[in-house]
């Protein structure tokens, strides 16, 4: 090897040594020396993407599959404004993820001088959408800056971080670096005094529970230990499957209906680990939760900062300070008798309604699960059938099985399946998404097909943003603007993108089609005919608020 290498040679060795298995991308002239590294090394497996937001989305479920590092790369300018979106999704996730954009020469950076592929102020755009962001300027700092920036993203509260490296200090020839390791990554440690306070205050209740977020997702041995002492347990969407979600003790992610919030009332306390208590898991934090409210955190300010004002605010990981209170907690934990069979009552009212409201749907709901089993990744787009039953009443097996739009957007889905692919490729993935999500990046669907992905796509076709109309019919008079949209024959979208296609205009052979899709050797788009079977026995009109 020479004595020296490109900018964009040395980050891909540095890259590699990070662990990263696979990076994502649209390939063009201001990020060329990089990818140009990655073909010519060939240990890292590049994906081409069909757009930047695309890509990021791709980077950012492989990082929540895999819990590792997502890479993207993208282009300056508008291609970096393209990706802001997926950044945003990103960043609302809290997914560790690596953005490498380009920028034009050095010398003309932020002076407008009509550069192609030139933004003003990019720097200040991707600090908007990212954890950090970082520039480059000189090609002897390129290391270091990559090196901070990736033990950013890592470091909880994890999020995505955007470094910019100007084109001619991407070619540039530099010395081979001494040191390629990527930085420690520093894991807060609570305070023994504030969990001794805390764990003084929980020996008290009779009746408590512990919420699970996103950030407990590597808390599941700490959690068990709860369990045994005779919590009950509640997630959020983020933290599903850190208990298997038909344990009798958790509510799973049945976190706000009536029969759960009257539940929440007998309760003599709420531990909250890793979760920011979001608005639409919390009817926009008007939902009664258990006090007196605890929460550990990562970040300082869940104490003072956030809706729910905790009676108690332990800082640090979860998984030390959850293993650090049941320490303290065993054997000295006296829990109400009736406790948890009062949760199972509870639980068991929010099935049947929910189980009410999706009708005619229920048939497909039992194909997804009987023919998914126990090992598949459930990937789901922000539509009116995720938002009701996607996010809950599909029991998932592991706290990395599930991926979302965590920030509400629509049209992530194909890409997060692809990215989930890529991260996990011996389990079946199965893709929920609506029919105008789909066609917000429907390119991608050639993405899965060239990368050899096996996805298994449930479309719910409604042939219009039903949601919409809904909240259109409760909140304007039902004056239905702009709320119906042009559907492709979607089994020629299918077909010529190399997918297999299947309709179904009733549910009764739902497991069969799901089971053969599983099966196959590529990727299958089987359309729910919703104009066909009919609408939901209960509207759903955007995120459920409380009733007066």
């Amino acid at each position: 090897m020479s004595d020296k290498a490109t900018v964009g040679e040395v980050i891909t060795a540095f890259l590699e040594e990070c662990g990263v298995g696979a990076a994502f991308g649209v390939i063009s002239i201001h990020n060329m020396p990089f990818l140009d590294a990655i073909g010519r090394r060939g240990k890292i497996r590049y994906i081409s993407a069909r757009s930047e937001p695309g890509a990021i989305n791709m980077a950012d479920a492989y990082a929540r599959v895999g819990a590792r590092l997502g890479v993207a790369f993208t282009s300056t300018g508008t291609a970096a404004g393209n990706a802001s979106g997926a950044m945003v999704e990103a960043q609302t996730a809290g997914t560790p993820l690596l953005h490498i954009t380009g920028q034009i020469d050095l010398d003309h950076v932020d002076k407008e001088h009509g550069f192609i592929h030139e933004a003003r102020d990019q720097l200040t755009m991707l600090r908007a959408v990212s954890k950090s962001a970082w520039r480059v300027t000189e090609a002897n700092s390129a290391l270091d800056i990559f090196k901070l920036a990736v033990r950013d993203a890592m470091t909880a509260p994890t999020g995505p971080v955007s470094v910019e490296v100007p084109i001619d200090i991407q070619q540039t020839e530099i010395e081979w670096p001494t040191d390629l390791s990527p930085l420690p990554i520093t894991v807060a440690k609570p305070a023994d005094a504030a969990l001794d306070e805390l764990a003084a205050e929980l020996a008290k209740a009779k009746r408590p529970m512990l919420w699970l977020g996103g950030g407990a997702r590597h808390a599941g041995e700490a959690v068990n230990r709860f369990i045994a002492m005779g919590f009950g347990i509640v997630t959020s969407t983020q933290g599903r499957g850190i208990v298997a979600e038909d344990h009798p003790s958790t509510l799973g992610a049945y976190n706000m209906y009536g029969a759960v919030e009257a539940f929440y009332d007998s309760c003599d306390a709420m531990l909250v680990a890793g979760s920011r208590l979001r608005g639409n898991e919390t009817l926009k934090y008007q939902l009664r939760l258990p006090r007196p409210l605890y929460q550990i955190d990562v970040d300082g300010r869940a104490e003072k900062d956030r809706p729910y004002i905790p009676n108690q605010f332990v800082l640090g990981d979860s998984v030390q300070a959850l293993n650090a209170l049941a320490d303290r907690l065993e054997d000295k934990m006296d829990i109400d008798p009736a406790f948890i069979s009062d949760l199972q009552a509870a639980r068991a009212k929010a099935e049947t309604f929910l189980q009410e409201g999706l009708a005619p749907y229920g048939e497909l709901l039992t194909a997804i699960q009987s023919s998914g089993g126990d090992d598949f990744l459930w990937v789901r787009d922000v539509t009116i059938s995720n938002s009701t039953w996607g996010n809950r009443a599909i029991l998932i097996n592991g706290p990395r099985d599930g991926v979302h739009a965590a920030g509400g957007g629509i049209g992530q889905s194909i890409q997060m399946a692809i990215g989930a692919a890529i991260a996990e490729p011996d389990k079946r993935i199965i893709c929920l998404a609506g029919d105008g999500g789909l066609q917000v990046n429907i390119g991608e669907l050639a993405t899965a097909t060239q990368e050899g992905v096996r996805i298994t796509l449930i479309l719910m076709n409604s042939q219009d943003y039903e949601v919409i109309k809904n909240i259109q019919d409760a909140q304007y008079g039902g004056r239905r603007y702009f709320s119906d949209i042009f559907t492709p024959d979607f089994s020629a979208v299918a077909e010529s993108n190399g997918w297999q296609y299947e309709k179904l205009s009733d549910l009764t052979n739902a497991s069969i089609a799901i089971g053969n899709a599983l099966k196959s050797n590529g990727s299958t788009m089987i359309e729910v005919d919703m104009a066909t079977i009919g609408a939901y026995a209960r509207p759903f009109g955007g995120p459920p608020v409380k009733k007066d």
